[in-house]
């Protein structure tokens, strides 16, 4: 029907549409998934349909949805975690609102982005109305980790799961978006997320410094190695993503040498875990790895 734009997750098209087409549509969802998969777009549409007012669904004709792409549909509304967490008072005016009948459609939608980073007393306000939900009234839920949210949250919602994406979903979604650059370990280090495709593309040239510094490791001496690492001394904020990347590229070599240098990615990890000193924690783990990779030259 409608999720032909949206790539991926086949069977969770098939079952929202299924849906739609039989009218059976519940109170409340959990869309389950790994970040930037696209369990929001799916959402929005899905819920797009339910307020569509004629038969072919969405019609983008009818006054729902011309409301709806225009972003004033009265009958939907999104919830999201501004502040990093959703508080009570959030979930108070939506309970306040849902009791509201529809205005332009004979349903009303809420979807709750980032539900699981709701707070326990905001979670336990909603309870009340996914107990009793008004007939009219569909709760979507987007979450990544359940395990945040409470048993009798889990318990009351419809749970679909979504996939991460294939890799060649991915070199479509890149395509279709003209999406320049992105090399092979770039996509793969992605994991199935488009939203960590564009956060890569976002960092491309820390990507690419990152890539040229692994494969200089076996051509340069050490010190050039320390002194050409800048890229790694300046992303404090960003370094376990790129300690991750950098396991992806020695991995993704035939060369033992570097395969056996993930352990000293690893130690790192831990290391600044332990709130270990950063730049001392960078240079313990390039000298480690120029030296398990230069075995010969550092004996010597």
């Amino acid at each position: 029907m409608s999720f032909n734009n949206i790539i991926g997750n086949e069977k969770v098209k098939e079952l929202l549409n299924k849906s739609i087409e039989q009218n059976n549509i519940l109170h409340s969802y959990l869309f389950l998934g790994i970040e930037g998969i696209g369990k929001s777009l799916f959402a929005k549409q899905f819920a797009k349909m339910i307020l569509c007012q004629n038969d072919i669904k969405p019609c983008n004709k009818c006054k729902s949805c011309i409301e709806f792409e225009n972003n004033n549909n009265p009958d939907f509304t999104i919830i999201n975690n501004d502040e990093k967490v959703i508080k009570i008072d959030q979930i108070r005016e939506m309970n306040k609102k849902i009791t509201e009948k529809p205005i332009t459609s004979n349903k009303k939608v809420y979807i709750i982005n980032n539900s699981d980073t709701m707070t326990k007393e905001a979670q336990n306000s909603l309870l009340k109305t996914l107990e009793e939900p008004p007939e009219y009234a569909v709760i979507m839920l987007i979450a990544s980790n359940e395990n945040k949210l409470l048993n009798t949250i889990r318990s009351r919602t419809i749970k679909i799961n979504f996939n991460k994406l294939k890799y060649e979903e991915l070199l479509e979604y890149v395509a279709k978006n003209n999406i320049e650059g992105l090399k092979n370990n770039m996509l793969l280090f992605a994991d199935g997320s488009i939203e960590k495709v564009l956060k890569i593309k976002e960092n491309e040239e820390s990507y690419l410094q990152i890539e040229n510094l692994i494969n200089n490791l076996d051509k340069k001496n050490l010190i050039y190695i320390l002194n050409n690492s800048e890229v790694l001394y300046k992303a404090k904020e960003e370094i376990y993503d790129i300690l991750e990347y950098i396991n992806i590229l020695l991995l993704n070599t035939k060369e033992i040498e570097k395969i056996n240098c993930v352990k000293y990615v690893e130690e790192a990890k831990r290391r600044l875990n332990s709130s270990s000193n950063y730049d001392m924690t960078i240079d313990n783990l390039l000298i480690k790895m120029w030296e398990e990779i230069n075995e010969k030259y550092s004996r010597c």
